[in-house]
């Protein structure tokens, strides 16, 4: 299972060119795809498709080349194989027939996105492409509502905007990050509330490229706060602190939003 960049070909592991070389077969999603990135590296091993619509026609023939001791390597058109792609059913087959399947890990849209998104990544849930048609997004949105995980989705470009308001009437108001074009020349990470991305890509023309969002989970309710008691906290906090860092003090101590607090705290500054 070799990993291959999502980008920026640069971002190809030393281990994975070496293994593209040294194997007997490459089984990828679009020979023209990949023939490029071999072509980058000088990698004259044979291609064979594997897809979604011939996977039950060659999986068969991909297994009798390594039952006969042929070392095949599976990659996607980018990133790592069998995230969002029905690579699993290969591994299963060669679970079942005792054949070694060995990872070499690399880059990947799902990870890039959540090391840059200012998200908890102690609990994550990846879930993919949400259906095309909004009452199915909702539907599925629905299922998630509750988790307590950061959710990763990914998404296509035409459909974004709708998808975020989808993500909005359901989820909430919640923080979340649209990554595009993840370490490709026109690299964008956007952040803020569902609410804020969703009017901002509502209002553009449609984005262009591969997108991931990431979306905070779930969080437990929040008691309400007298005004006055947020007031007189934030007032003795920014006797001597400033005004970001006596936000974030009086919000983790009253258990509040950082948002909501600071937006108090800059009205009380300038008071």
């Amino acid at each position: 299972m070799v990993a291959t960049p999502i980008g920026n070909l640069g971002d190809l592991s030393p281990r994975a060119m070496q293994t593209l070389k040294s194997v007997g077969l490459i089984a990828c999603e679009d020979t023209r795809v990949t023939g490029v990135l071999l072509q980058r590296f000088s990698i004259a091993t044979s291609m064979t498709p594997y897809h979604d619509h011939n996977a039950e026609r060659v999986r068969p023939q991909i297994m009798t080349k390594l039952a006969g001791g042929i070392d095949v390597a599976l990659v996607s058109d980018a990133g790592t194989p069998l995230i969002s792609d029905p690579g699993y059913k290969l591994v299963q087959d060669c679970a079942v027939q005792g054949i070694t399947v060995v990872p070499i890990p690399g880059a990947s849209a799902l990870l890039a996105a959540l090391t840059v998104a200012a998200l908890p990544t102690d609990r994550v849930l990846f879930a993919g492409f949400l259906p095309v048609k909004s009452s199915g997004r909702r539907e599925a949105l629905q299922e998630l509502k509750t988790l307590k995980a950061t959710l990763v989705f990914y998404e296509t470009a035409p459909r974004l905007a709708e998808a975020l308001a989808d993500m909005m009437a359901v989820l909430g108001p919640r923080e979340a990050a649209v990554c595009r074009e993840l370490t490709k020349l026109h690299e964008e990470v956007r952040r803020g509330t569902l609410s804020e991305l969703a009017a901002a890509y509502a209002s553009e023309d449609k984005p262009k490229g591969e997108i991931v969002v990431v979306v905070a989970g779930a969080v437990e309710e929040q008691a309400a706060v007298d005004a006055a008691d947020l007031d007189a906290a934030l007032r003795a906090a920014l006797a001597g602190m400033s005004v970001r860092d006596a936000a974030a003090s009086v919000a983790e101590a009253l258990g509040q939003p950082r948002r909501v607090v600071y937006a108090r705290a800059l009205a009380l500054g300038k008071t």
